[in-house]
């Protein structure tokens, strides 16, 4: 059997073939296959969990390809990276739908709130939070490694995670407050925004993932 080295999570939604292009042209040498095959994920060495789109779908797509608990291990075991809704369903619980998450971290998915959303000009903000936005780098991890601070990543969501242990977030950006825009813990790195759509920073974080040895 040929050596999986990433599994990118198929649950029917999502950026996935872009995703997985993204990661061919950072490591042209390495096994990738999107996959709904949960035996697939367990023999990867790492796996990614990209998505978009919203939660209560996330979930019950998740759940129809028997593919909770296959992340949910993966999540415990072996790097693995989490992109947008893949922050998310990481989490306890959403108000998108309100639908539980799947638990593996405390904390909510909040929407923006309507009141708060003007910038320091007084302009409302739109919400989808959408375009390119500085990340500020909250602790060190080697997937920053040759990323400035305040990079620019691009973004398109409407709710935020609200980790419920601040340590937990690796990475912030204002709109207009300062939001959870990654996370780290052990063997997860998860963020809010997309990579795959972010040029070269996005890039170099895509290949961090791929030499990473947590």
């Amino acid at each position: 059997m040929n050596r999986l080295h990433i599994a990118i999570v198929d649950y029917g939604m999502g950026n996935l073939r872009s995703v997985a292009n993204a990661f061919k042209a950072v490591a042209p040498d390495t096994t990738i296959a999107v996959t709904s095959d949960p035996a697939e994920i367990a023999r990867a060495e790492r796996v990614v969990f990209p998505g978009q789109g919203a939660m209560p779908d996330c979930i019950r797509e998740l759940d129809a390809r028997n593919l909770r608990h296959a992340v949910i291990d993966a999540t415990q075991q072996k790097p693995f990276l989490g992109i947008c809704i893949g922050l998310q369903m990481l989490f306890e619980h959403s108000e998108e739908g309100n639908v539980p998450g799947l638990g593996v971290y405390s904390g909510e998915v909040k929407r923006f709130p309507h009141a708060q959303m003007i910038d320091a000009q007084g302009e409302k903000l739109k919400v989808p939070h959408m375009g390119w936005s500085q990340v500020h780098q909250t602790q060190s991890h080697p997937l920053w490694q040759d990323i400035s601070d305040q990079a620019r990543f691009y973004y398109v969501h409407s709710y935020y995670v609200a980790p419920a242990e601040p340590r937990l977030t690796a990475a912030t950006t204002a709109y207009p407050f300062d939001f959870t825009g990654a996370i780290a813990r052990d063997n997860v790195f998860a963020v809010q925004f997309h990579p795959e759509k972010s040029a070269s920073a996005g890039l170099q974080l895509l290949r961090n993932f791929v030499n990473w040895k947590p």
